[in-house]
């Protein structure tokens, strides 16, 4: 039994085509997730002495918690 390939041009310029495609979206993703971290407000808080947090009424282990409290209810 015989195979044979053919590596057509046009093939070629679809998959790179799709390639840039994919790779515009997880660019985009990527840049989206970075925007929404919230690290650096995290990083902005326990940058604080406890005696800053305690007058912003957040306790050092609630961090988190605080930063991301307009998306989570615990």
């Amino acid at each position: 039994m015989a195979t044979q390939t053919l590596n057509a041009p046009r093939a070629t310029a679809i998959r790179e085509k799709v390639d840039a495609f994919f790779a515009a979206i997880g660019q985009g993703m990527n840049a989206y997730m970075e925007r929404r971290s919230r690290m650096d407000q995290i990083n902005h808080l326990e940058a604080k002495s406890d005696a800053e947090l305690a007058k912003l009424g957040i306790q050092r282990d609630r961090i988190v918690q605080h930063v991301f409290r307009d998306l989570f209810y615990v």
